[in-house]
C-alpha cells in the first residue's frame, strides 16, 4: 500500500506535463499495476484535484478587486465612445463626400497608366515581331527574285535569331509551319535548275570539247613553230646567207601565227562562257545549308555517270567520215573539260578519285570503240586523220591531268593497220605503174631529159655518160615511178609516226620496219604477179630482171634517205635494214624461172606444129621449116638477153636446147608412132644438124668448147648409131667409158629399131 502511492504521485506528475496524445501509455500502466490500484489512483486523483481547485480559488481571491477595478473603468470609457464614433462617423461622410472628384480624377488617371502601359507593351512587342515580319518580307523577295541561297540563309536567321523571341504568337506558328514547305520548294527549284544546267551541258560538250581541242591544237602548232624559229637561229652562224633568208622566212611565220593566234585568242570561248555554271554551284551551296550535299553529290555522279555512258556511245557510222570522229571526240573531251572544271571550282563535288575511275572507265570503252570502227577504215587518208584526231585529243586531255598513255599504246595498233591500208593503196599504185609500162628501155633525148629521170631516181653508169644524146637508160619507165612512190610511202608512214611522242631511233625503225613491209610483202607480190601474167613476153620478162636489179641497187639510197628524215645514221646499232635485196633477188629468180618455162613452152609451140613424114623413102635435103623457124626465134630471143647477167643468158640457152633435145627424142620415141623409114631418119638428122650448128655459133657468149653442144649429144650418137648402121661397135663397145655410143641407152635404141 504504501509501495504504490509514489508511484500513483509519479504517474499523476507524467499526466500533468505530458502532451495528451500521449497519455494512453501512462494510463495503460495503472491497469497493468497491483489489484485494486485503479481505485487507488482514483482517490489519488479526487485528491490532487480538491488541491488545485483550493489553489485556483485562492488565485481568484487575491485578483478579484482587480478585475472589479477594471469593470468599472471600461464603463466610464463606453459614454467617450458613443461620442467618438459619431465624430468618425461625421468625419468619415465628410472625407467620403470630399474624396468622390479625387477618387474618379484617380481611376482616370489608373485607366491611362494601364493605357500607356499597354501601348508600351505593344510598342515593345511590335519591336520584336517587326524584325521578324522584315525578315520574312525579304525571304518572300528573295524567292520571287529566285536567289535561292540568301532565302536559306535568311530562314536559318529566321529560325535561330527571330522567331524564337516571339513564337507565342499564331503568326509565327504559321511562319515556322511555312519554312519547312519553302525549302523543299527551294530543293525543288534547284534541282530542276541542274537537272537545266546537264541537260546543257550535254548539249554544249560537243562545242566545249571542240574548243578545248583547238586550243590545244593551237598550242602545239606555236610551239612547234616556236621550236622551229629557234632551230633557225641556232645555225645562223654556220650559214649565214642562208640562213638570213631563211630566218626572215620564219619570222614572218612566227609573226603570222603570233597574229593568228591573237585573233583566235579573242575568239576562243572558255567552258563557263559557253555553259553557265551556277545552277551547279547554287544547287551545291543549297543542298550543303540544308545538309543533303552528300544526296546531291551522289544525284550529280549519277546523272553525270549516266551521260558519259551516253557521251561514249558511238553512232554506227561513226567510221565513215573524219566529222564522225570528230564529234565523238569532241563531246568525250567536252564532257572531261566540264568536270574538271567542277573539280576545281567546288570542293567535294567532284573528286579526283572519281574523275579518275571515270575516266578509266571512259578510256576503255574509247579504245574499245577506236578498235572497233578503225577496223572497217580502208582509206590511209582517213585513218591518218583519225591518229591526228587521238593526238589532239589526247594532248587536250593530258593538259587536264588525265593519263593518256593507253592512247598512244592504241596508236600503234592503229598504226599497224593503217601501214595495212597503205599497203593496199600501193599495191594499186603498184599495178597501176606495172600496166603502164611499156618494158623497153627509157629514150633519153638531150641532157634535159637525162637530169629529169636521174633527179627522180639514183642513176650511175659512167659507160652511158659517156655515149652521145639520144641514147636509152637500161630501165624501164615503172623503175623511177616505183622509186618514187616507195618514197611517197616512206612519206606517208612518217605523217602517221610523227606526234606520237617517240624518239627519232623509234621512228626510223618503224619506217623500216613498214618500207620492208611494201618491198617484201606488197611490191614482191606485186612482181610475183606481173611475172605470172600470161601477156607477159620474154622481152617483158628481161626487162623486169632489168629493173628488179636497178631497184635492187637503189635500196641503199632509200636507206639513206630515211637517215636523212629522221636524223639517224646508219651505222646505229639498233638500225634496221632493208630487205630489198631479198625481195627483187626473188623477183629475179621468178622471172628466170618464167622466162625458161615460157622458152620452153614457145619450143613445144614449134615442136607441135612439126610435120613429119615418117614412111618417106629419102629426105628432103633441107632441114624442116618448123625448125628453122624455131632457131631464128632463139636467135633472136638471146640477142634479147645481150642485158641480162651472163649466167641468167647462159642458163636460160642451156634449159632450152636441152628441152629442145628432149622434145625431140619424145617425138622419136612417141608411142603412137609405129614405124620410121630411114628416109625420116635422114630428115630428122637433117633437123638435129641444125640444132647442133646453132649451139656451136654460141647464141650466148661465155659458154666453154662445146658446152651447149652437149645437149644434143644423146641425139647425135642416137642418129650416128642407125645412120652407119654400126650395131657391132656398138655392142662390142656397152659399157665402156670409151664407148661411141656412150649415151645411147638399149632400151631407146630397141624401141627405135623396132619402129
Amino acid at each position: 500500500m504504501a509501495e504504490s502511492l509514489p508511484e500513483h504521485d509519479r504517474i499523476l506528475q507524467e499526466i500533468e506535463s505530458t502532451d495528451t496524445a500521449c497519455v494512453g501509455p501512462t494510463l495503460r500502466s495503472v491497469y497493468d499495476d497491483q489489484p485494486n490500484a485503479h481505485q487507488r489512483f482514483m482517490e489519488k486523483l479526487d485528491a490532487c484535484i480538491r488541491n488545485h481547485d483550493r489553489e485556483i480559488e485562492k488565485m481568484c481571491n487575491f485578483h478579484h478587486q482587480g478585475f472589479v477595478d477594471a469593470i468599472t473603468e471600461l464603463l466610464k470609457v463606453r459614454a467617450d465612445a458613443e461620442k467618438l464614433k459619431v465624430q468618425v462617423t461625421d468625419t468619415n461622410r465628410r472625407l467620403q463626400d470630399a474624396g468622390k472628384e479625387v477618387i474618379a480624377q484617380t481611376e482616370e488617371i489608373i485607366r491611362c497608366r494601364v493605357q500607356q502601359r499597354n501601348i508600351t507593351t505593344v510598342v515593345e512587342k511590335l519591336q520584336l515581331c517587326l524584325p521578324v515580319l522584315e525578315m520574312y518580307s525579304k525571304l518572300k523577295e528573295q524567292m520571287k527574285v529566285k536567289r535561292y541561297y540568301s532565302a536559306l540563309k535568311t530562314m536559318e536567321q529566321l529560325e535561330n535569331l527571330y522567331l524564337p523571341r516571339v513564337s507565342q504568337y499564331r503568326f509565327c506558328q504559321i511562319m515556322i509551319e511555312n519554312l519547312p514547305k519553302l525549302r523543299e520548294e527551294i530543293k525543288e527549284i534547284s534541282m530542276s535548275d541542274l537537272k537545266d544546267f546537264l541537260e546543257s551541258i550535254r548539249k554544249h560538250s560537243d562545242r566545249i570539247g571542240e574548243t578545248a581541242m583547238k586550243q590545244a591544237q593551237q598550242q602545239k602548232t606555236f610551239s612547234t613553230t616556236l621550236q622551229k624559229h629557234n632551230n633557225v637561229n641556232y645555225g645562223r652562224n654556220m650559214h649565214l646567207g642562208r640562213s638570213r633568208i631563211l630566218e626572215s622566212k620564219n619570222e614572218m611565220t612566227l609573226k603570222r601565227t603570233f597574229e593568228e593566234d591573237d585573233e583566235h585568242d579573242e575568239e576562243v570561248l572558255t567552258a563557263q562562257d559557253l555553259v553557265d555554271f551556277s545552277p551547279v554551284y547554287r544547287c551545291l551551296h543549297i543542298y550543303s545549308v540544308l545538309g543533303d550535299g552528300e544526296i546531291f553529290e551522289n544525284y550529280y555522279r549519277k546523272q553525270r555517270r549516266k551521260q558519259a555512258r551516253l557521251v561514249l556511245q558511238p553512232q554506227s557510222s561513226m567510221h565513215e567520215t573524219v566529222e564522225g570522229y570528230r564529234r565523238y571526240f569532241s563531246q568525250i573531251v567536252g564532257f572531261f573539260v566540264v568536270e574538271d572544271h567542277i573539280l576545281h571550282v567546288t570542293q567535294g563535288l567532284v573528286t579526283r578519285t572519281y574523275t579518275d575511275e571515270l575516266w578509266n572507265m571512259a578510256l576503255s570503252k574509247i579504245i574499245a570503240v577506236l578498235r572497233t570502227h578503225s577496223s572497217y577504215c580502208n582509206d590511209p587518208d582517213l585513218v591518218l586523220e583519225l591518229k591526228n584526231l587521238i593526238v589532239v585529243f589526247a594532248d587536250t586531255l593530258q593538259g587536264y591531268g588525265f593519263p593518256v598513255n593507253r592512247l598512244f599504246d592504241l596508236l600503234f595498233e592503229i598504226r599497224d593497220q593503217y601501214n595495212e591500208t597503205l599497203l593496199k593503196k600501193w599495191s594499186g599504185l603498184f599495178r597501176d605503174i606495172f600496166e603502164a609500162d611499156n618494158y623497153s628501155p627509157i629514150p633519153v633525148a638531150n641532157e634535159e631529159e637525162y637530169k629529169i629521170v636521174i633527179s627522180k631516181f639514183p642513176f650511175q653508169d659512167s659507160e652511158l655518160d659517156k655515149q652521145s644524146f639520144p641514147k636509152k637508160l637500161p630501165m624501164s619507165q615503172s623503175v623511177p615511178q616505183i622509186y618514187i612512190q616507195v618514197k611517197e610511202f616512206i612519206y606517208a608512214s612518217l605523217k602517221f609516226s610523227e606526234s606520237l611522242h617517240r624518239s627519232s631511233t623509234e621512228i626510223d625503225d618503224m619506217l623500216r620496219k613498214s618500207t620492208n613491209l611494201l618491198l617484201t610483202r606488197t611490191l614482191s607480190s606485186c612482181l610475183q604477179n606481173l611475172i605470172k601474167k600470161p601477156h607477159i613476153g620474154l622481152t617483158e620478162l628481161v626487162q623486169i630482171i632489168i629493173n628488179t636489179t636497178h631497184l635492187e641497187l637503189a635500196c641503199k639510197y632509200l636507206e639513206d634517205f630515211i637517215s636523212n628524215i629522221t636524223n639517224i645514221s646508219q651505222v646505229t646499232v639498233h638500225t634496221a635494214r632493208l630487205y630489198g635485196l631479198s625481195t627483187f633477188k626473188d623477183a629475179r629468180h621468178a622471172a628466170e624461172g618464167e622466162i625458161y618455162t615460157k622458152l620452153n613452152q614457145k619450143i613445144d609451140e614449134f615442136i607441135q606444129i612439126a610435120d613429119y613424114d615418117w614412111t618417106m623413102s629419102e629426105s628432103d635435103g633441107r632441114a624442116s621449116g618448123y625448125l628453122m623457124d624455131l632457131i631464128n626465134f632463139l636467135r633472136s630471143t638471146f640477142q634479147v638477153f645481150t642485158h641480162l647477167p651472163g649466167k641468167v643468158a647462159q642458163t636460160a640457152c642451156m634449159s632450152a636446147c636441152q628441152h629442145l633435145s628432149t622434145s625431140l627424142m619424145q617425138m622419136l620415141l612417141d608411142t603412137e608412132l609405129k614405124q620410121i623409114s630411114m628416109g625420116a631418119i635422114q630428115q630428122f638428122n637433117l633437123d638435129v644438124i641444125q640444132c647442133e650448128l646453132f649451139a656451136s655459133s654460141e647464141p650466148v657468149p661465155g659458154f666453154q668448147g662445146d658446152t651447149l653442144q652437149l645437149a644434143f649429144i644423146d641425139l647425135r650418137q642416137l642418129l650416128d648409131l642407125f645412120m652407119v648402121w654400126d650395131w657391132s661397135t656398138y655392142l662390142a663397145d656397152y659399157g665402156q667409158a670409151t664407148s661411141k655410143y656412150l649415151r645411147v641407152n638399149p632400151s631407146t635404141a630397141l624401141t627405135l629399131l623396132e619402129k
